[in-house]
Protein backbone atom coordinates (compact mmCIF):
# COMPACT_ATOMS: atom_id res chain seq x y z
CA UNK A 1 0.00 0.00 0.00
CA UNK A 2 2.62 2.84 0.87
CA UNK A 3 4.90 1.83 -1.97
CA UNK A 4 1.84 2.19 -4.38
CA UNK A 5 0.78 5.07 -2.68
CA UNK A 6 3.89 6.63 -2.88
CA UNK A 7 4.43 6.22 -6.30
CA UNK A 8 1.44 7.38 -7.60
CA UNK A 9 2.75 10.53 -5.10
CA UNK A 10 5.65 10.89 -6.48
CA UNK A 11 3.58 11.05 -10.27
CA UNK A 12 1.17 13.56 -9.32
CA UNK A 13 4.43 15.88 -7.90
CA UNK A 14 5.87 15.64 -11.49
CA UNK A 15 2.68 16.50 -13.33
CA UNK A 16 1.92 19.24 -10.88
CA UNK A 17 5.53 20.67 -11.25
CA UNK A 18 6.63 19.66 -14.15
CA UNK A 19 5.11 21.41 -17.24
CA UNK A 20 3.97 19.58 -20.13
CA UNK A 21 4.26 16.14 -17.94
CA UNK A 22 1.56 13.75 -18.05
CA UNK A 23 -1.35 13.70 -20.74
CA UNK A 24 -2.64 16.34 -22.58
CA UNK A 25 -6.13 16.79 -21.29
CA UNK A 26 -4.54 17.89 -17.82
CA UNK A 27 -2.53 20.80 -19.02
CA UNK A 28 -6.03 21.91 -21.04
CA UNK A 29 -7.10 21.99 -17.74
CA UNK A 30 -4.65 23.42 -15.73
CA UNK A 31 -5.11 26.15 -18.50
CA UNK A 32 -9.11 26.58 -17.75
CA UNK A 33 -9.37 25.50 -14.02
CA UNK A 34 -5.50 26.14 -12.50
CA UNK A 35 -6.48 26.31 -8.66
CA UNK A 36 -8.89 23.22 -8.97
CA UNK A 37 -6.31 21.01 -10.68
CA UNK A 38 -3.70 22.28 -8.06
CA UNK A 39 -5.72 21.53 -5.06
CA UNK A 40 -6.64 18.22 -6.95
CA UNK A 41 -3.29 17.03 -7.34
CA UNK A 42 -1.56 18.91 -4.03
CA UNK A 43 -4.05 17.82 -1.98
CA UNK A 44 -4.28 13.87 -3.28
CA UNK A 45 -0.49 13.79 -3.53
CA UNK A 46 -0.26 14.39 0.13
CA UNK A 47 -3.31 12.44 0.74
CA UNK A 48 -1.26 9.25 -0.15
CA UNK A 49 1.53 10.57 1.32
CA UNK A 50 0.25 10.67 4.90
CA UNK A 51 -2.68 8.27 4.79
CA UNK A 52 -0.67 4.63 4.96
CA UNK A 53 1.83 6.22 8.19
CA UNK A 54 -2.03 6.76 10.09
CA UNK A 55 -2.06 2.91 10.27
CA UNK A 56 1.33 2.07 11.99
CA UNK A 57 0.02 1.00 15.41
CA UNK A 58 3.94 1.71 16.25
CA UNK A 59 3.78 5.00 15.21
CA UNK A 60 0.38 5.75 17.22
CA UNK A 61 2.03 3.48 20.36
CA UNK A 62 5.27 5.57 20.41
CA UNK A 63 4.53 8.93 18.72
CA UNK A 64 0.80 9.70 19.29
CA UNK A 65 1.03 13.39 18.69
CA UNK A 66 3.11 12.43 15.46
CA UNK A 67 -0.01 10.73 14.29
CA UNK A 68 -2.78 13.50 15.48
CA UNK A 69 -0.29 16.07 12.95
CA UNK A 70 -0.11 13.79 10.48
CA UNK A 71 -4.03 13.26 10.79
CA UNK A 72 -4.45 16.99 10.43
CA UNK A 73 -2.34 16.94 7.58
CA UNK A 74 -4.66 13.81 6.03
CA UNK A 75 -7.39 15.93 7.05
CA UNK A 76 -6.69 18.97 5.33
CA UNK A 77 -4.81 17.05 1.98
CA UNK A 78 -8.41 15.64 1.55
CA UNK A 79 -10.22 18.89 1.99
CA UNK A 80 -8.49 20.46 -0.60
CA UNK A 81 -7.86 17.72 -2.92
CA UNK A 82 -11.51 16.50 -2.65
CA UNK A 83 -12.85 20.19 -3.55
CA UNK A 84 -10.51 20.16 -6.54
CA UNK A 85 -12.03 17.03 -7.33
CA UNK A 86 -15.45 17.81 -7.54
CA UNK A 87 -15.00 20.80 -9.47
CA UNK A 88 -13.14 18.86 -11.71
CA UNK A 89 -15.54 16.03 -12.10
CA UNK A 90 -18.13 17.72 -14.28
CA UNK A 91 -14.89 18.19 -16.73
CA UNK A 92 -14.44 14.55 -16.86
CA UNK A 93 -13.43 13.26 -20.02
CA UNK A 94 -16.13 10.73 -21.74
CA UNK A 95 -18.94 12.59 -20.55
CA UNK A 96 -21.97 11.80 -17.63
CA UNK A 97 -20.93 8.14 -16.04
CA UNK A 98 -17.55 9.79 -15.43
CA UNK A 99 -18.74 12.80 -14.32
CA UNK A 100 -21.03 11.26 -11.83
CA UNK A 101 -18.34 8.29 -11.40
CA UNK A 102 -15.95 10.85 -10.03
CA UNK A 103 -17.95 13.41 -8.70
CA UNK A 104 -19.74 10.84 -6.38
CA UNK A 105 -15.96 9.50 -5.12
CA UNK A 106 -15.18 13.09 -4.47
CA UNK A 107 -18.33 13.76 -2.05
CA UNK A 108 -17.62 10.09 -0.63
CA UNK A 109 -14.09 11.18 0.31
CA UNK A 110 -14.60 14.45 1.69
CA UNK A 111 -17.80 12.74 3.74
CA UNK A 112 -15.74 9.84 4.94
CA UNK A 113 -12.68 11.83 5.88
CA UNK A 114 -14.85 14.80 8.09
CA UNK A 115 -16.65 11.73 9.39
CA UNK A 116 -13.45 10.35 10.83
CA UNK A 117 -12.43 13.98 11.92
CA UNK A 118 -15.91 14.45 13.70
CA UNK A 119 -15.65 11.26 15.16
CA UNK A 120 -12.24 11.19 16.88
CA UNK A 121 -12.96 14.85 17.98
CA UNK A 122 -15.66 13.25 19.46
CA UNK A 123 -13.27 10.74 21.09
CA UNK A 124 -15.18 7.81 19.36
CA UNK A 125 -11.68 5.97 18.09
CA UNK A 126 -13.44 3.11 17.16
CA UNK A 127 -15.91 4.71 14.66
CA UNK A 128 -12.71 7.07 14.00
CA UNK A 129 -10.73 3.91 12.81
CA UNK A 130 -13.69 2.63 10.55
CA UNK A 131 -13.88 6.34 8.99
CA UNK A 132 -10.50 6.32 8.18
CA UNK A 133 -10.43 3.19 6.60
CA UNK A 134 -12.60 4.10 4.58
CA UNK A 135 -11.24 7.31 4.10
CA UNK A 136 -8.38 6.04 2.88
CA UNK A 137 -9.88 3.10 0.74
CA UNK A 138 -11.37 6.42 -1.45
CA UNK A 139 -7.64 7.91 -1.13
CA UNK A 140 -6.08 4.95 -2.70
CA UNK A 141 -8.89 5.26 -5.87
CA UNK A 142 -5.73 7.40 -7.55
CA UNK A 143 -3.89 4.05 -7.26
CA UNK A 144 -6.22 1.17 -8.67
CA UNK A 145 -7.04 3.90 -11.35
CA UNK A 146 -3.73 4.00 -12.47
CA UNK A 147 -3.66 -0.17 -12.51
CA UNK A 148 -6.87 -0.52 -14.14
CA UNK A 149 -6.67 1.98 -17.12
CA UNK A 150 -3.31 0.57 -18.43
CA UNK A 151 -4.74 -3.13 -17.89
CA UNK A 152 -8.35 -2.44 -19.94
CA UNK A 153 -6.16 -0.52 -22.66
CA UNK A 154 -3.58 -3.28 -23.17
CA UNK A 155 -6.68 -5.87 -23.13
CA UNK A 156 -7.85 -3.80 -25.83
CA UNK A 157 -10.71 -2.19 -24.86
CA UNK A 158 -11.09 1.40 -26.58
CA UNK A 159 -10.31 4.42 -23.99
CA UNK A 160 -13.88 5.44 -24.25
CA UNK A 161 -15.65 2.76 -22.56
CA UNK A 162 -12.35 1.65 -20.18
CA UNK A 163 -12.27 5.23 -18.65
CA UNK A 164 -16.46 5.19 -18.12
CA UNK A 165 -15.98 1.73 -16.36
CA UNK A 166 -12.45 2.80 -14.68
CA UNK A 167 -14.76 5.94 -13.16
CA UNK A 168 -15.75 3.57 -11.40
CA UNK A 169 -14.15 0.57 -10.59
CA UNK A 170 -11.57 2.83 -9.06
CA UNK A 171 -13.07 3.19 -6.42
CA UNK A 172 -16.29 1.10 -5.59
CA UNK A 173 -14.31 -2.21 -5.26
CA UNK A 174 -11.77 -0.43 -3.07
CA UNK A 175 -14.51 0.70 -0.51
CA UNK A 176 -16.00 -2.79 -0.68
CA UNK A 177 -12.77 -4.16 0.84
CA UNK A 178 -12.73 -1.44 3.04
CA UNK A 179 -16.38 -2.54 4.31
CA UNK A 180 -14.81 -5.94 4.54
CA UNK A 181 -12.29 -5.24 6.98
CA UNK A 182 -14.30 -2.96 8.68
CA UNK A 183 -16.44 -5.56 9.53
CA UNK A 184 -14.05 -8.48 9.96
CA UNK A 185 -12.21 -6.03 12.68
CA UNK A 186 -15.52 -5.50 14.50
CA UNK A 187 -15.87 -9.65 14.41
CA UNK A 188 -12.93 -9.95 15.71
CA UNK A 189 -13.55 -7.88 18.79
CA UNK A 190 -17.16 -8.90 19.15
CA UNK A 191 -15.46 -12.56 19.79
CA UNK A 192 -12.57 -11.25 21.46
CA UNK A 193 -15.50 -9.36 24.26
CA UNK A 194 -17.64 -13.24 24.39
CA UNK A 195 -17.11 -14.28 28.09
CA UNK A 196 -15.37 -17.93 27.89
Amino acid sequence: MMLLASVVSIYATLVLLVPGFGPPFIANLRAAMPWAVVAHLAGGLSAMALGPWQFSTRLRARAINVHRWLGRGYVVAVLIGGLGALVLAPTSQEGLVTHVGFGLLAILWLHATVQAYRSIRARDVESHRRWMIRSFALTLAAVTLRIELPLQLAAGIPFHDAYQVVAWLCWVPNLVVAEWIVLRYERGRALAQRPA
